[in-house]
């Protein structure tokens, strides 16, 4: 890697019209090069700093995974464990068959149970409205509630347990499994057992008073091109903590989280996972096919079709590639990304991962997508 194209392509983006960006690579050792370029929020000239605070939205699903792994390997549950067995609540939850024109859904029972397998990899018949019509229009429909993360929850399912991949909301129910067995709030248990052990100091669900001033803003791209800074600010404390979402960091900490999956599952702090445990969640789940994602809300993502064209499969809550990208990553290499395009990945042939972060909507915005791929060629190169 040469640090200056890394820094030249970042910089490039920011010329492409994104405000600000934050990146990283780094190496089982330790961070290799971490550069912040461009403005905090579109709306003001203040610098964007590495230390800045951004959304990682489903970033935090891998986190969410391996606390799941945690469990596993204490004997607190096991992959095909009935989710059942631990959220009784999950029965609320049906198949969806069909939607009136007044938005009435239409559900049966399940045929099989959804168990921790499933939900660890999006074969629970979970979704997102972003996108499926059908789930968008329950979500226009639904009635505004005291708790409406926890509401949202129990949207239908779009197919049986097990029947195939799909996308969606089976990590937030992943971190209610994790946080009922642990007797803890979610929030506690990433702390003790990721965050604290892995040096993540500034990574957390909670967004008290100061920690906001660091707060990147998400910018959402208008009808027109131009770019608008939300100026909404998420709660001390929230609802309920999302395993598939929801939590906030610096990319820093992020890539501290990496060097776990990079290496063989020990941190600064004391061992997260076991070796053993690192080399069947990071292989291939046989049967389970990656399909792409249409577009339901287009102010929050694109249609995306990830690596069209090149072998790929899934692994513990991660795309993982089955071919070498030339110039790029390396076959089993592994990734996701968070919606305001907050993308990752783990090359765990080439030794290194790293952390691209826009904080801008929609996913795969054309501009992002660019910036992306210029960074992970600066890379390699």
């Amino acid at each position: 890697m040469r640090a200056g194209a890394v820094d030249r392509a970042v910089q490039d983006a920011v010329d492409d019209g994104i405000p600000g960006i934050i990146a990283g690579v780094t190496g089982v050792d330790g961070i290799q090069h971490l550069v912040a370029r461009g403005r905090r929020s579109a709306d003001d000239a203040e610098p964007l700093d590495v230390d800045g605070i951004i959304a990682l939205y489903s970033a935090t699903k891998q986190v969410t995974a391996t606390a799941a792994l945690q469990c596993i390997e204490d004997g607190l549950f096991e992959l095909d464990t009935p989710v059942t067995q631990i959220l009784p609540e999950i029965e609320r939850v049906g198949v969806l068959e069909s939607i009136d024109e007044d938005a009435t859904p239409h559900t049966r029972p399940p045929r099989t149970p959804i168990t921790v397998r499933d939900l660890l990899l999006h074969t629970s018949g979970f979704g997102y409205d972003m996108f499926d019509e059908r789930l968008a229009l329950l979500a226009r429909s639904r009635p505004r509630t005291a708790t409406p993360l926890r509401d949202s929850l129990f949207q239908p399912l779009l197919h049986d347990p097990g029947e195939r991949w799909t996308y969606g909301m089976s990590m937030d129910w992943l971190g209610l499994v994790i946080a009922a067995v642990r007797e803890q709030r979610l929030e506690d248990v990433l702390r003790t057992r990721i965050f604290e052990p892995c040096g993540m100091t500034d990574t957390s669900f909670d967004m008290p008073p100061e920690r906001v001033a660091r707060l990147v803003p998400v910018h959402r791209r208008r009808s027109d091109g131009s770019l608008r800074p939300s100026s909404a600010l998420p709660p001390e404390t929230p609802e309920v903590d999302m395993g598939g979402q929801g939590l906030f960091g610096t990319v820093a900490d992020y890539l501290a989280f990496l060097r776990l999956w990079l290496g063989n599952g020990a941190a600064p702090g004391g061992r997260v996972l076991r070796p053993e445990t690192l080399a069947w969640a990071t292989q291939a789940a046989p049967g389970v096919t990656v399909h792409p994602f249409a577009s339901a809300i287009p102010a929050l993502t694109r249609p995306v079709d990830l690596f069209p064209g090149r072998a790929k499969s899934w692994a513990i809550s991660l795309l993982r590639l089955e071919e070498d990208l030339p110039g790029r990553r390396r076959a089993g290499s592994l990734s996701w990304a968070g919606l305001a395009n907050v993308h990752f990945w783990v090359d765990r042939s080439s030794g290194i991962a790293a952390v691209w972060s826009a904080q801008l909507l929609p996913w795969f915005d054309d501009a992002a997508a660019r910036g992306l791929d210029a960074f992970e060629r600066a890379v390699y190169s």
